[in-house]
């Protein structure tokens, strides 16, 4: 009985729109900009684009999902967060992402990979500088082999912003 009135109390929340803010940062991706400013801590700024949900290819019932905003192409540090889902049911396989940098100079450089097993975890990548181009990688990593698998690479540029 108690799990029913627990079940029900946490449907009636989400209903009512009580829920926590749709749209939120790390706590390591907060600028000394938007607290100085008296932004709500984790507030997107207006400089921050929503790509919605990216999602790895899916094989024997399970997938890896992302939610992807990214800083403006301008910015010194360039920045690729959101919330990380790891949607594959198999013990072991796990959502995994990373990101490549491509820089105004030229040259390219990597993110360090992030990656949950849970059933979702924040992550945040970011540039040594100003880019000019970014392809994001989500895959599912299996942890018994060590490999990655059904991976989606998806890029991009100022210019797909602009429209």
């Amino acid at each position: 009985m108690r799990r029913t009135f627990f079940a029900g109390a946490i449907l009636a929340t989400l209903v009512t729109g009580l829920s926590a803010p749709a749209v939120a940062l790390p706590a390591a991706a907060n600028t000394s900009a938007n607290v100085s400013a008296g932004a709500p801590a984790g507030a997107l700024t207006s400089a921050d684009y929503r790509l919605g949900p990216v999602r790895s290819s899916a094989a024997h019932g399970g997938y890896a999902k992302a939610t992807v905003r990214i800083t403006s192409f301008g910015a010194e540090t360039f920045k690729v967060y959101g919330t990380l889902y790891d949607r594959d049911p198999h013990r072991g396989h796990c959502a995994y992402i990373r990101a490549r940098f491509h820089y105004m100079g030229g040259g390219t450089g990597w993110a360090r990979p992030r990656g949950t097993c849970a059933p979702s975890g924040r992550y945040e990548l970011s540039s040594d500088g100003e880019i000019k181009r970014v392809d994001i990688k989500i895959c599912v990593y299996d942890r018994r082999t060590r490999s990655l698998g059904h991976c989606r690479v998806d890029s991009i540029r100022n210019e797909d912003l602009a429209n």
